[in-house]
């Protein structure tokens, strides 16, 4: 499939800058009816669901996986996407061609120079668009502090802000905002951002109501900012994830299957996840591991009927995703609607709610 079907004009004032505030008042694109399209706000999310309903949330938790380091007067730029081993990250790095194979990074904040850093990594690997292979130069029980410490939230990269970012937190509030208020397990490099227009009063509404909550794992990396280079997309090669399903997680969801009742991925990554260890009679199985499914349009769905996602790139795997579950008319549609009305886009912007037309 070409992916310049995937394509669409975007006017840059649309790109949210800082997420709605409470992060609930974001508005909600109403797609979950065939062939209509009802402009609303996320607290009417409730409105929109039934008793029986199970609404799947992934509760990782991201880290500060954004640092700013110095080799010599070289400055660099790492956002680490996935660990190797308690020390050792793949990480994307920018200005990576003046680093070689052993290396010393020296990180440093605003107030932390790169000669005072207490904190380094070295150059183990450099493997292309893969990126480069380094290891931290401190204890497992002492990483979390240390990036705690040097690292910054990873906003993608058409957030702007300046660097190094750790004394601006107070001013922007990212590190707060970029974290949804169910975060439970450290690992994402990149925010389930679906899940960031949660609060506790939606969570209230949606009980009263009689709709379930479940929660999943899937440490969302890096790579679900990268472009995609090819010009079909049976050429491109996503990055894999880790996660996890677990037992009781599965029992709740296939039940209400059984029972008729729908399934509503909060976000693409748990969508992803719930499909990946779902089978083709459409039960869902425990899971713990790597996956890196790539859903296009023709994909038929196991798991989910709905899927609660904020508005992403053309051309990306997520539109494509998107795309996926409702049709390339309809969700071509819905953004054409969305940009008229001045919707907010990718990931600080507004919400939509899909239904998904394809399924096994």
């Amino acid at each position: 499939m070409k992916v310049d079907i995937f394509d669409f004009e975007l006017n840059k004032d649309l790109i949210a800058k800082q997420p709605a505030e409470p992060r609930d008042s974001c508005r909600l694109l109403d797609m979950s009816e065939e062939n209509c399209i009802k402009d609303r706000i996320f607290t009417e999310l409730p409105d929109l669901l039934e008793e029986g309903d199970v609404i799947v949330l992934n509760d990782t938790k991201v880290i500060p996986a954004r640092l700013y380091g110095a080799k010599r007067k070289a400055l660099v730029e790492v956002t680490l996407y996935r660990p190797e081993d308690g020390l050792s990250w793949h990480a994307f790095i920018k200005n990576a061609k003046r680093l070689h194979i052993g290396d010393t990074i020296n990180f440093y904040t605003n107030e932390i120079t790169p000669e005072q850093s207490s904190f380094q990594a070295i150059v183990l690997e450099k493997n292309g668009e893969e990126g480069v292979l380094i290891r931290f130069q401190t204890t497992p029980e002492q990483l979390a502090d240390k990036l705690e410490q040097y690292g910054s939230m990873p906003l993608p990269p058409y957030i702007k802000r300046d660097k190094p970012q750790n004394s601006i937190w107070n001013k922007y509030n990212d590190k707060e905002n970029y974290q949804t208020v169910y975060a439970k397990h450290e690992g994402a490099v990149a925010a389930p951002t679906a899940g960031l227009h949660f609060t506790p009063n939606v969570f209230e509404a949606l009980e009263k109501k009689g709709v379930k909550k479940v929660f999943l794992t899937l440490h969302v990396g890096a790579g679900t900012f990268l472009p995609v280079k090819v010009d079909d997309t049976k050429d491109h090669k996503m990055h894999t994830e880790y996660g996890i399903i677990t037992q009781e997680t599965c029992n709740i969801i296939n039940k209400a299957k059984a029972n008729g009742n729908r399934i509503i991925a909060v976000g693409t990554t748990s969508l992803r996840l719930l499909e990946s260890a779902g089978d083709k009679n459409g039960t869902l199985h425990p899971f713990s591991g790597d996956t890196g499914i790539f859903i296009t349009p023709g994909y038929k769905f196991k798991i989910i009927d709905y899927l609660i996602t904020n508005f992403h790139l053309p051309k990306s795997t997520l539109f494509m995703l998107v795309c996926a579950v409702a049709g390339i008319e309809t969700m071509k549609a819905g953004y054409r609607h969305a940009m008229e009305q001045n919707y907010h886009f990718y990931s600080y912007g507004d919400s939509s709610i899909l239904k998904c037309i394809n399924k096994i």
